[in-house]
């Protein structure tokens, strides 16, 4: 018996595969109510990174539309079965269908997910208690890394500050963990009180 695997990766998602366009909704209720349902009943098929809710174009009849944007192609594929011809939170049935058009631009530029969208995808597939983290170190490598006061022939005199932290993911039901490192760098106008106070 075969089992298929769906990876779940920690970025934004721009796959057409994990969207899906929400029509047919009718103006009978506020944008914020709409909002508030469709949440509730697609993020019962999988972890959400984002629903909009917009009006439908001066041209078209009245009402909405909504675009769903799942982490899982799987499970975005499922809602689109399970909710497509429903009426859900109306009378009339929506039309549910993965998205076709995206700009190919888009597509390609792999943007990270915020910390909080990190901790909150983490929550959802591995429990609240099943992982934690912990700063392993965090070092200033402005010297090492030729940073520090920028040239003379610069408009603003500004001190680059550059820190390296490496950080412990641990999953405790699993017993297993792993590592990642990331640099922040900050340009500080040349102000001894502010330097002060992000060396401290």
């Amino acid at each position: 018996m075969e089992t298929e695997v769906d990876i779940v990766e920690f970025k934004v998602p721009v796959e057409n595969n994990k969207t899906l366009f929400v029509w047919n909704i009718l103006p009978t209720f506020s944008e914020a109510y709409i909002y508030d349902r469709i949440c509730k009943h697609f993020s019962v098929f999988g972890a959400l990174f984002s629903v909009r809710v917009r009006a439908n174009a001066s041209v078209a009849e009245p009402g909405f539309y909504a675009i769903v944007k799942f982490f899982s192609a799987a499970q975005a594929c499922w809602a689109q079965e399970a909710t497509d011809e429903r009426g859900l939170f109306q009378d009339k049935p929506l039309k549910v269908r993965l998205c076709t058009r995206q700009n190919p631009a888009f597509c390609q530029t792999v943007r990270c997910l915020s910390s909080a969208k990190c901790q909150e995808l983490a929550n959802y597939y591995l429990g609240f208690n099943g992982w934690s983290s912990r700063v392993v170190t965090l070092n200033d490598i402005s010297i090492t890394d030729n940073a520090g006061p920028l040239p003379l022939g610069t408009e603003t005199q500004a001190v680059s500050l550059k820190y390296g932290c490496i950080v412990e993911l641990m999953f405790t039901k699993h017993g297993v963990s792993c590592r990642g490192v990331g640099v922040a760098e900050e340009l500080l106008e040349n102000n001894p009180g502010m330097f002060l106070l992000y060396t401290i």
